[in-house]
């Protein structure tokens, strides 16, 4: 007796195939509001972990933890939502037009003006922001600026060059954001930890 194969039905295609098939589905239709969601999810998820980090470290060190703070992960999903989505979103589509693949060139340009121009602006308009959203002054943002920002531009520069250098040049430019946004997972749980 001959068997016969099933036709492929939507409920039989894994859960992963599905949401990456929705994804790119809204990332077609809806990019900016797609990638901002994305940067505001992905965001907070960054805060969550950097608060589990500290309160495991806490727990070695046999101090006392506090429970997760709520007002973490909504800052970061609002600054994910607002600021890195559609700034990232214009930022990389400029930059395919300044500087076109085809360009002498691009590959280094494309990585300076990234690291040189870009990247301590964002990161000082991270500051600024964080700032306005934890409801504090100038003097507070003076002072954070002066006792971490250089500190972490400079580990910007380290962390992120080699994995900017793969996403400006080799990841497609309607993923560049996602890419970024799972690498900024890592580095929001590290700038959360240093801003305190």
């Amino acid at each position: 007796m001959p068997v016969e194969s099933l036709p492929i039905r939507y409920r039989d295609v894994s859960i992963h195939m599905r949401l990456l098939q929705q994804y790119l589905l809204l990332l077609k239709r809806y990019p900016i509001l797609t990638k901002s969601v994305t940067s505001g999810i992905l965001s907070a998820l960054g805060n969550i972990l950097s608060q589990t980090l500290e309160a495991r470290k806490k727990t070695k060190d046999g101090r006392p933890v506090k429970e997760l703070d709520p007002a973490g992960p909504t800052r970061y999903a609002v600054y994910g939502l607002l600021i890195t989505g559609p700034v990232s979103h214009y930022f990389y589509q400029l930059m395919e037009v300044w500087m076109p693949a085809t360009q002498p060139y691009c590959i280094v340009k494309r990585l300076l003006l990234e690291r040189l121009i870009f990247a301590p602006a964002f990161l000082l308009l991270f500051y600024f922001v964080m700032n306005i959203l934890e409801g504090k002054g100038w003097l507070d943002f003076q002072s954070k600026v002066q006792n971490s920002y250089l500190t972490a531009l400079k580990m910007n520069w380290k962390v992120w060059t080699p994995f900017q250098f793969i996403n400006i040049n080799f990841v497609p430019v309607q993923f560049r954001v996602l890419f970024a946004n799972l690498v900024a997972l890592f580095w929001y749980a590290y700038l959360a930890s240093i801003r305190k």
